[in-house]
């Protein structure tokens, strides 16, 4: 045995030899076979990390290519193959990373490495060298028999990734099924203890994590499980600037996009780094979106700035280079004051902040009223500068704007900053447009005057008051002063019949409005003319009128806007010289309203004279239109009554207020059509009528029952009569109902039997006129002998003309003739005595007869032994026939006859054993 491992020996010596000697012949190396010098496991990165020799190296450096392999569960399974190059130095180790695409926990796996020189130092190799031995990977981990595993443990990746979950299980469970919050998963089986579950796209649900739960069918009811720390994309920086406004800080500033941080995450998930590559500065911090720079003193003027912003899955980075007097965004300007100069000008002054005289700022001005820009200019400036505001309007709120720039490199405005100030008042700037009205009365004048109120752009200020001076022509040194204060625009005067001149002005604040001339001649108010009808157009009147002489300054057409109001609201138009005609329009002008207008001219003295008057309408009503007004003096009146109205007529109306100025503008007219009266009349009948049968109703509703119980009762059923209840059980029993058992209404007796007649036995007062000449005649039975009680009972409720209708057909067998009625024997209350004292007293006379008796109705069944003496095929009763009488006979008696004539409408037999 020692020979034969000695000899094995020396043979490998030899063939080593061998192949030494053949390589150094043909120049190739000799294959190096690299060593496995430790296998390292991150589990939470599922990585492998792999070191390894290379011995015997003839260099102190070459280049290798290494290829790797990987198996799983066994050496035969392989998963992974990679070829690897690199520089392999003499007694230094080569390091490679795997990454796992499943958590290293759940299976063994096992590697290998092989090696090929590529290097021009050396020989080229034709093959791969010898593999290494295989090396185990694996992390231990211990399952109890009754528990689940899962990895990886609280795993952070990115929304859209894919990942494996590796489940372990023990021995004991079986049937194992998982959940990703509420959908369920399904896995792939590993080995009998292991399986994976893919997950591909994972979504992003909560920022606290996403649950899987896994529960064996066999397992305990709390389920085993992970989470999944899902986190957004990390985004790159958007619109990353830096810029200065003082020559000192940069401000850098970005769009930070979607933030990724997680609520198991929260420190320092997410970071900032701005790097300056000419300075080698570099500045962390936390998930903002800006960041002050500090600049240094040593007159760097070009920056090279990267931003990277990072979490634990990924980076991203931005970049800006730029010259630092190109990104100059000055602060606001500062210290601007505005001072007014009279009414229409205004100086504005303002300092800047800038970097000294060498450095030039581009300041806009801006001048706003009424939130819109009416004046723009742009101004160089270096430390101060200012700007004239012209041609502003008096009593007039303005608002002055200014910014900055840089000059020679535009980047960005500075904010803006404003002041607002406002302009004084001046005098009005414009006269007074005036007229008047002339009445005469009693040798005197009543003259209105009235003017309209200037433009905020010429009262120029606040009008506080209206000045007027009238001047007596006749007494010059003699004039009287009048003062009226705004809202009026009218005042009245009193005047004899001179000639006069009336002086108008509007005053504010700051002096009087230019002077507004009326001139009244002694002829001023008589003036006769001939009134023209016009025809007007829709909302106005085309007025027209002849010149009358050469030296007119303009005309005057006035009217009153309210003709048929108390309040005319007086309304003029001024027109040049040259005019004989004009379009007068107004909102105020109604259909159906008739207007009046008159024509003045003007005279170079500033007399006024009438040349022409005018009527006419908008639009002509119907000649059955009536326009009628109504004075509502009190304002809290709501509603108004207008009475006499005709019917089924169209009315218009609208409501409008008014002041002592005058009504305010029309409204729309609302129409009503009044009703025909005759609908008034029809209510009138109709309605109570309705009301009557409505209750006639209800009440006969209410009253059913009673009129049914009055006019339409119940027919009785014998079946279901009451006098059944009373019968009682005998020794005999064919015995149905003994007489002395009931309580007629009423008994009659038809006889009184003697010896072998039948007998009927009664008390009390016979009705004579109803006793019968002739008994009756009542067959019985063969084997009968004996007196045969017999008893009728009358009840009138029923109807003779029921049985005289036809409905006999059901009575057993025909009864023998009676010529006579049936009369009253004895009232109710007095029946039982009777039964018990006489008619029971003829029963014991005839002890061989049974005392029995059958009711024979209309409705009754055929009794027994009497079915063979009806006809085959009777006649089917008459539903709601109602019947009169009915009459009671022994049970042993054969049912007599009845013809026609006979008053008997019912019998009813109580038979022996029958009912």
């Amino acid at each position: 045995m020692a020979f034969s491992v000695v000899l094995h020996q020396a043979f490998l010596l030899a063939v080593l030899s061998l192949r030494t000697s053949q390589s150094e012949v043909l120049g190739e190396p000799l294959p190096l076979t690299p060593e496995i010098q430790t296998v390292s496991i991150q589990s939470e990165l599922q990585e492998v990390n792999l070191e390894w020799t290379v011995p015997a190296l003839a260099h102190q450096k070459l280049n290798m290519i290494f290829q790797i392999e990987i198996s799983r569960l066994n050496t035969s399974n392989i998963i992974w193959v990679e070829n690897y190059s690199t520089t392999v130095k003499r007694e230094e180790a080569v390091r490679w990373n795997w990454m796992s695409d499943i958590p290293l926990e759940c299976v063994t796996h096992f590697i290998r490495i092989r090696a090929l020189v590529d290097d021009t130092k050396s020989p080229p190799q034709r093959s791969w060298g010898n593999w290494s031995s295989w090396k185990e990977v694996s992390v231990p981990v211990s399952v109890e028999p009754d528990t689940l595993l899962l990895f990886p443990e609280d795993k952070l990746l990115e929304e859209g990734s894919n990942i494996t979950i590796c489940l372990m299980y023990g021995h004991n469970l079986y049937n194992v099924s998982c959940n990703l919050q509420e959908e369920p998963i399904h896995g792939e089986q590993l080995d009998s203890h292991a399986s994976l579950l893919k997950l591909n796209n994972v979504a992003f649900l909560s920022n606290t994590g996403t649950n899987i739960n896994c529960q064996a069918m066999n397992g305990t009811k709390n389920p085993f499980g992970t989470v999944l720390f899902v986190s957004k994309v990390l985004e790159e920086p958007k619109n990353f600037s830096c810029e200065t406004q003082d020559f000192k800080t940069l401000d850098c500033s970005w769009e930070p996009g979607v933030d990724t941080t997680l609520a198991w995450f929260q420190r320092s998930f997410q970071i900032y780094t701005l790097c300056e590559s000419f300075s080698k500065r570099c500045e962390v911090f936390n998930y903002i979106n800006s960041y002050t720079w500090q600049i240094t003193e040593d007159s760097q003027e070009t920056y090279n700035f990267t931003l990277t912003a990072e979490n634990k899955l990924r980076k991203r980075s931005v970049n800006i280079n730029f010259n630092l007097t190109h990104r100059v965004h000055p602060k606001a300007p500062q210290v601007i004051t505005l001072k007014t100069i009279g009414a229409t000008k205004a100086n504005m002054t303002w300092k800047v902040h800038s970097r000294g005289d060498n450095y030039t700022l581009l300041c806009q001005v801006e001048l706003q009223y009424g939130g819109e820009v009416i004046h723009e200019h742009n101004v160089s400036v270096r430390t101060s500068a200012n700007y004239l505001f012209s041609d502003l309007v008096p009593d007039t709120e303005y608002k002055a704007c200014v910014r900055c720039a840089s000059a020679n490199h535009f980047w960005k405005w500075s904010d803006w900053t404003q002041e607002e100030f406002s302009t004084p008042e001046a005098a009005p700037s414009q006269a007074l447009d005036v007229w008047r009205q002339v009445l005469s009365e009693n040798g005197r004048r009543a003259v209105t005057l009235f003017w309209k109120p200037l433009l905020k752009s010429q009262a120029n200020g606040k009008i506080i008051s209206y000045n007027i001076v009238v001047e007596n022509e006749a007494k010059p040194t003699e004039s009287e002063h009048y003062s009226v204060r705004p809202p009026a625009l009218s005042t009245n005067l009193s005047l004899d019949l001179h000639p006069y001149k009336i002086h108008i002005t509007a005053n504010n604040s700051a002096g009087a409005s230019p002077e507004s001339l009326m001139v009244l001649s002694n002829d001023s108010g008589h003036e006769e003319v001939q009134e023209k009808t016009i025809k007007g157009i829709k909302d106005a009147f085309n007025i027209s009128w002849e010149p009358v002489s050469g030296e007119t300054i303009g005309y005057v057409v006035d009217w009153c806007a309210h003709t048929q109001d108390q309040h005319c609201d007086l309304q003029w138009k001024k027109l040049g010289p040259n005019t004989t005609s004009t379009v007068i329009t107004s909102d105020d002008f109604k259909p159906g309203v008739r207007y009046n207008f008159r024509i003045f001219e003007r005279s170079v003295e500033q007399n006024v004279r009438l040349v022409g008057k005018q009527k006419g309408y908008t639009q002509e009503l119907d000649d059955n239109s009536v326009l009628c007004k109504y004075d509502i003096s009190d304002s809290e009146t709501k509603t108004l009554t207008v009475e006499n109205l005709r019917p089924e007529s169209l009315y218009e109306f609208f409501v409008t207020p008014y002041t002592s100025a005058g009504p305010g503008p029309n409204e729309t007219y609302t129409k009503v059509t009044t009703p025909d009266a005759r609908s008034h009349m029809l209510l009138q009948i109709i309605l109570p009528m309705t009301v009557g049968i409505l209750l006639s109703i209800i009440v006969c509703y209410w009253k059913s029952q009673w009129v049914k119980e009055k006019c339409y009762p119940d027919i009785p059923n014998p079946y279901k009569s009451s006098i059944l209840s009373l019968i009682k059980s005998k020794k005999n029993p064919h015995l149905i109902m003994n007489v002395k058992d009931c309580i007629p209404d009423v008994l009659e007796v038809i006889n009184k039997a003697e010896g072998s007649k039948p007998q009927c036995v009664g008390s009390g007062k016979l009705h004579t006129e109803d006793i019968p000449s002739k008994p009756p005649s009542v067959p019985i039975e063969k084997d009968s002998s004996g007196p045969v009680p017999c008893v009728f009972f009358e009840n009138f409720t029923y109807d003779q003309s029921a049985f005289d209708s036809g409905s006999r057909g059901l009575i057993p067998g025909p009864l023998t003739d009676t010529a006579h009625q049936l009369g009253l024997l004895a009232p109710p209350n007095k029946l039982q005595n009777v039964l018990e004292s006489n008619y029971m007293k003829s029963l014991v006379e005839s002890p061989t007869e049974e005392t029995s008796l059958i009711y024979v109705s209309q409705l009754a069944s055929p009794m027994c032994g009497e079915k063979d003496r009806l006809a085959m095929n009777p006649p089917m009763p008459v539903h709601g026939s109602e019947y009169k009488k009915q009459m009671a006979v022994p049970g042993s008696l054969t049912s007599p006859s009845l013809k026609e004539n006979n008053n008997l409408t019912s019998m009813i037999l109580l038979g022996q054993g029958e009912q």
